[in-house]
């Protein structure tokens, strides 16, 4: 009888190949050739998770040489079959213009626990090994994980959502649209807040909003770099590169406002406007800035702080094409470029564009 189910695929009589197996699933359920051609019936049907299913258990199962080998092609159409279907997903998702433009995909943190079915499932839509899968997943804070156009990375993104994997994607676009004022100093504290600060232009003004405006905190270090003499192991000198100090910011989101008010603790005027500092001028900018953070953190207590953006830069700092599309507007002194600046308003960006969908 398996000779005649092996007949009736040659011809594409699928009908009475499904008949003929269910009369052989009956007498013999064991028989490696049942298995296999069930797995083949379940292929043409379209049931491709079934069919995978029974090639891989044969892989394991049995020593027949012929049904390995076929068990091993059935596995590798399905692979192409797979990749044809996701790449018309991936054309049919660009096709629109605005899917077009340039975006970034970010995972979000998984507990361990999750980790083990969370990193096979994302194998799987990522085509990765599990190894390499579980690697990628983070543990804590974000990790910027794909770049490129936004419709592709939706279409991967909506995926992992299903899958159970925390995930988002925002276009550059939308963090190029952000205004950005460089706060200099706070002037009035009542009834509304007001701010003095600098806008894109680099003109001079004053903002004035309520604390109930603000979303979000966004803080984090940038590194400041000298270039230094150092001795080599050959004993001759050699100018380094190296992290001298930190500076210090914060972001207030305002999204009614589509505004970030950015703190710097090299760009606050600690001794204008509103004294909220007491001998401001005797004291060190640390000082200066522990004091200004502390009351910002009274004035906004149910504003969720974050604060993961070295982490997150770990793993952005070598995307260097997107990071040139980014206007950071960090205005520290430096003898050269680097990434930090676009990676932390990108990193703020995010928080902006995810807490405002």
């Amino acid at each position: 009888m398996i000779e005649q189910v092996a007949i009736a695929f040659e011809h594409k009589d699928y009908q009475t190949a499904a008949k003929l197996l269910k009369q052989l699933r009956k007498e013999s359920p064991d028989n490696p050739w049942v298995q296999f051609y069930l797995g083949r019936l379940h292929e043409v049907s379209g049931k491709h998770q079934d069919a995978e299913k029974i090639y891989r258990q044969l892989l394991q199962d049995t020593t027949n040489t012929k049904i390995v080998t076929l068990a091993r092609q059935g596995l590798q159409r399905l692979q192409e079959m797979e990749l044809e279907e996701r790449q018309r997903a991936i054309s049919q998702a660009t096709s629109q213009p605005n899917n077009t433009e340039l975006g970034v995909l970010v995972l979000e943190p998984l507990s361990n626990e999750m980790k083990t079915e969370a990193s096979r499932k994302f194998a799987q839509i990522m085509q990765l090994d599990p190894y390499t899968a579980r690697l990628i997943l983070p543990s804590r804070g974000w990790r910027l994980y794909r770049t490129g156009q936004v419709g592709e990375l939706k279409f991967y993104g909506k995926q992992l959502q299903q899958a159970g994997i925390p995930c988002f994607w925002a276009t550059i676009a939308q963090i190029q649209q952000i205004q950005v004022y460089q706060v200099k100093y706070f002037q009035e504290f009542t009834p509304q807040v007001t701010v003095v600060c600098r806008n894109q232009a680099n003109q001079l003004g004053s903002l004035t909003f309520d604390w109930s405006e603000v979303t979000a905190r966004v803080v984090g270090l940038l590194p400041i770099f000298e270039q230094v003499v150092d001795v080599d192991a050959y004993r001759k000198l050699e100018r380094k590169t190296q992290t001298q100090d930190y500076s210090q910011f914060c972001d207030l989101h305002l999204p009614g406002r589509c505004c970030i008010l950015r703190f710097n603790d090299n760009g606050y005027e600690f001794q204008q406007g509103l004294e909220i500092i007491p001998q401001a001028n005797q004291n060190t900018i640390r000082i200066n800035w522990n004091s200004l953070s502390s009351w910002i953190n009274q004035q906004l207590p149910q504003v969720k702080i974050w604060s993961d953006f070295t982490s997150f830069a770990d793993t952005t700092l070598d995307q260097t094409e997107m990071l040139g599309h980014i206007k950071s507007h960090i205005h520290l002194f430096r003898r050269e470029e680097t990434n930090w600046d676009s990676a932390f308003h990108l990193y703020s960006g995010l928080v902006f564009v995810k807490d405002a969908n």
